[in-house]
């Protein structure tokens, strides 16, 4: 059994909050920290009294990891897991159990196996349950929407892209993603994403070729009318595509400017 338990942070980038997913039994889990609100630390307890066990952490994104000092604080006694990511891992107060790619670990009544997809964070993890094969899926997609990659802080677009392949490869039934309902159709969705990241490069190819340069000048050409909240994450997908073509040879960087002439 998977207990969804809502995080209680909704805002601009979290859009309605997250989702943590909790397995009761004899190895209790909780996937995903929140951020320390009342209200999920609550939903928490009215779901194991004793508390969640063991936390496994996604990633080091403040919506998934900053709820790791409530809980310490409310279950002294509870584990914290994630993927290395040392700068950022640090600025928590707990001691972190390192996981591994393909790592298998007990939760609830049942089994996790760890899957590294790396991309919109360096250590964002996924967790495939077989039994019914489940992904939960974290921030790798969202329903109606698109996942930031945040090129400054770690965040790769062709790590993403590798992702996105490898998850579509072992053929998920389901995805609980972190934000949003969860995906009954996954394989239709990620190939939406894949193919808007394609119209995306190929925007920002036509831009360096127009002329335009900056990162600002590309986010004003192709992101019209986007709302003030969001110009920051136009602004990291942009780099993001960027730093991928740089990378393929198909683009290269003169100070503060891009182009694509060699």
């Amino acid at each position: 059994m998977i207990v969804p338990l809502h995080a209680a942070n909704p805002g601009p980038l979290t859009g309605g909050g997250n989702w943590t997913y909790f397995f009761p039994g004899r190895h209790p889990v909780l996937i995903d920290a929140g951020v320390g609100s009342l209200a999920h630390l609550d939903a928490i307890e009215q779901a194991a009294a004793k508390g969640p066990g063991r936390v496994i952490v996604s990633h080091a994104h403040s919506d998934h990891i900053t709820g790791v000092s409530a809980l310490i604080g409310r279950w002294p006694n509870t584990a914290f897991a994630k993927f290395p990511w040392p700068d950022r891992d640090s600025r928590h107060p707990v001691t972190w159990q390192a996981l591994a790619d393909g790592q298998i670990i007990a939760a609830g009544d049942s089994e996790l196996e760890v899957v590294h997809t790396p991309g919109h964070a360096p250590d964002h993890l996924a967790f495939w349950h077989a039994p019914t094969r489940t992904l939960l899926s974290a921030d790798l997609v969202t329903a109606g929407t698109t996942v930031a990659i945040l090129a400054s802080q770690g965040g790769s677009l062709s790590q993403y892209l590798r992702s996105l392949q490898r998850v579509l490869e072992r053929d998920p039934a389901r995805l609980l993603p972190a934000h949003g309902d969860p995906i009954d159709e996954p394989a239709a969705l990620i190939r939406r994403y894949i193919d808007h990241r394609r119209m995306r490069e190929r925007q920002v190819l036509a831009a360096l070729e127009a002329g335009v340069g900056s990162v600002d000048g590309i986010v004003e050409r192709i992101y019209v009318g986007l709302a003030d909240p969001l110009i920051r994450m136009a602004r990291e997908s942009v780099l993001a595509h960027l730093v991928k073509l740089q990378d393929e040879g198909l683009a290269r960087r003169q100070g503060d400017a891009w182009t694509t002439d060699p």
